[in-house]
């Protein structure tokens, strides 16, 4: 059985007339004879019976023509939507990123693309976690591009650094070390840490800043997002080293930079290597690059 079966018979039961269908298909009769026959034998059944100069359908012919209309209009319409999806000017971006690039990072990145090319058609499905989940999404392609930090051993994605984020010393207002701007590392490990679990990408850039110095974290508290490790800090649970993000604008907590040693965690945007690319997402990932601020 195969589509254009599928074609044939719709036009013969709805014209009832082998001649006529044939002429609307752009066949010939026997051509459409021999498609019907082969249809009925694949099925076991007798989809059309002679009445007079024309054939109309059998009982189990009117029975199995629901399913193949509705077969046909599902599969029409998954025609049009993979166009639009994956059209030159049109499309539909999978796209994921980390929870610290939620309130500026990405929407003002893919509001700037769509203020850019405004005759393009192109919407984005925005999915938010940590890198180790997003890059499995990416290797199941589920996500066209993400927005995370690297992981290393990962040969089949590919990393591009698009921006920086800085890191700094938050704590709660009125803690001992409000009254400095600015801060060494050493200062800040001496007081309970609020500290991302293993699975965050940012867990090896700290735990590395940490080792450098010669220091050994005192950890209270893991926990994988920041914006609710800054809220953690803000009712005195401990302190945290994380990136300068937004929301600490709004909380009851001094951001100290750190002095000593400085250290920035590097945004990278995330592809799976020779998988396909609508021509939409790949315009998107090829405007980011030009965007790159690092």
């Amino acid at each position: 059985m195969n589509l254009n079966q599928l074609h044939y018979f719709t036009a013969l039961a709805r014209m009832e007339h082998y001649t006529k269908a044939a002429e609307e298909l752009g066949i010939t009769q026997p051509s459409l004879s021999h498609a019907m026959n082969s249809l009925e034998k694949e099925l076991g059944t007798k989809l059309f019976e002679k009445q007079g100069r024309n054939v109309v359908l059998t009982k189990y012919g009117r029975f199995f023509l629901k399913y193949v209309e509705e077969s046909l209009q599902i599969l029409d319409m998954g025609i049009k939507k993979t166009r639009s999806m994956t059209g030159q000017n049109e499309g539909r971006i999978e796209l994921a990123y980390i929870y610290t690039l939620g309130s500026e990072f990405v929407p003002q990145l893919a509001g700037d693309f769509i203020r850019t090319f405004e005759e393009m058609k192109v919407t984005f499905h925005f999915t938010v976690g940590n890198t180790y989940e997003i890059i499995q999404g990416l290797k199941e392609e589920k996500y066209d591009i993400a927005f995370c930090s690297m992981l290393d051993k990962e040969p089949s994605i590919q990393f591009t650094p698009v921006g920086t984020q800085r890191l700094v010393a938050v704590v709660p207002k009125g803690h001992p070390l409000s009254e400095q701007k600015a801060v060494d590392l050493e200062q800040a490990a001496a007081y309970p840490q609020i500290y991302f679990t293993e699975n965050s990408g940012l867990r090896p850039v700290v735990d590395k800043l940490f080792e450098n110095a010669h220091l050994i974290p005192k950890i209270a508290y893991e926990i994988e997002e920041d914006g609710s490790m800054a809220g953690l800090v803000a009712q005195n649970f401990g302190i945290a080293i994380m990136p300068d993000i937004p929301v600490l604008k709004q909380l009851n907590v001094d951001v100290l930079d750190i002095r000593s040693p400085q250290q920035v965690r590097y945004i990278y945007m995330a592809q799976a290597k020779e998988k396909y690319q609508a021509p939409v997402v790949r315009r998107f990932a090829d405007f980011v690059k030009r965007r790159q601020f690092v």
